[in-house]
């Protein structure tokens, strides 16, 4: 195996460089894995602005990674070279007070591949073998590379509880639409999903919402999901965004009695404005969730197996390693892409839905 690899280093905000590093080496708990596909995610974009994970530059981000095990640390069990895997991108140690009681998204040390650590823009990426989930061989490689995402949705779902035929309104068309899917495969009735984009949106619908709304055609969204629920309001509200007005707007949206799952990021120091006379008296609930972990993998492998859940739709184009600085800007501008790969494999881009 060669020595050096391609990978994308951001070496600091808004300074990304494609150049040649070292593989990275393994100790025996860990394994070398061949990066087939690594999808882009926001916060990939955040820490290439420096807004998020600035003190960890340089590095090599990417996350929603996939690929073939490539080499094996040789305490390595049911795994082998040539396996294709999905990682549980979450590390963490096993013993402080928040892992003892299995909340490990809490843990003190709390890292995440290509996130705290380098990650899946380059040509390989290690990884911890006890982290892997084998790939069954009739998933392809772009929905195995949709495993991470899913589980943030799984887990964010889980902490929701959400009962079956219970109205659901998710504000966000990017996983938002994502969100909604899992509702409807949960059960959930009507979902509603609230954005700004109608290429999306009528995604949202083919992927199972029986409503969207329009934010650029509704002057106000919280009204019209009054509507749709005679009045009463949403048993869930997801917010799916990270803007303290729109976490504003979902809490109207919840009747009483409602819950509120916190899932898109905000700046550190925004404040968004919510009544605790609604809290008391209207016993009105908040839920955080911010990643998948552990069992989300083995659950997001088995829906997308099985087509419970079917996010090819989401999936806009992929491109080689080496346009990922040129893909994060098309991002910034061009609100009908959703899921952007980079695929260093790749010499030409590949176009799906677009």
């Amino acid at each position: 195996m060669k020595d050096t690899m391609k990978a994308q280093v951001v070496k600091a905000p808004y300074q990304l460089e494609y150049v040649d590093v070292a593989v990275p080496e393994i100790n025996d708990d860990e394994v070398l894995i061949k990066v087939k596909v690594c999808g882009i995610c926001g916060s990939d974009t955040s820490i290439f602005t420096g807004k998020y994970a600035a003190d960890k530059l340089p590095l090599i981000t990417g996350h929603e990674f996939m690929g073939e095990i490539a080499k094996v640390g040789k305490n390595s069990k049911g795994i082998k070279v040539g396996d294709r895997v999905a990682v549980d991108i979450c590390l963490t140690c096993g013993h402080c007070y928040f892992c003892r009681h299995n909340d490990g998204l809490l843990c003190e040390t709390f890292t995440q591949l290509g996130i705290h650590t380098d990650g899946g823009f380059a040509e390989y990426v290690k990884a911890p073998w006890k982290n892997c989930y084998k790939l069954p061989d009739t998933m392809d490689d772009f929905t195995a590379a949709f495993v991470e995402p899913l589980t943030a949705v799984i887990h964010a779902s889980q902490r929701m509880q959400p009962e079956i035929a219970s109205s659901v309104a998710v504000i966000g068309c990017g996983l938002g639409i994502l969100h909604a899917a899992v509702a409807k495969a949960r059960g959930c009735c009507p979902v509603i999903v609230i954005g700004d984009s109608p290429a999306r949106l009528e995604i949202a619908k083919e992927m199972g919402a029986d409503f969207v709304i329009n934010i650029n055609e509704i002057e106000d969204p919280v009204a019209e999901v009054m509507k749709i629920t005679d009045g009463i309001g949403v048993d869930y509200a997801v917010e799916a965004v990270g803007n303290p007005r729109t976490y504003e707007q979902a809490f109207k949206m919840l009747r009483r009695g409602g819950k509120l799952t916190a899932f898109g990021i905000c700046a550190e120091n925004a404040i968004a404005n919510i009544s605790p006379y609604q809290f008391v008296l209207g016993e009105k609930k908040v839920s955080g969730s911010c990643a998948g972990i552990g069992d989300n993998w083995a659950e997001a492998i088995k829906l997308l197996q099985y087509g419970v859940v079917k996010p090819q739709k989401m999936f806009s184009m992929a491109v080689p390693l080496s346009e990922l600085g040129v893909a994060l800007e098309e991002l910034k501008t061009n609100i009908n892409l959703i899921k952007v790969f980079v695929c260093p494999e790749l010499t030409e881009r590949k176009y799906f839905n677009i």
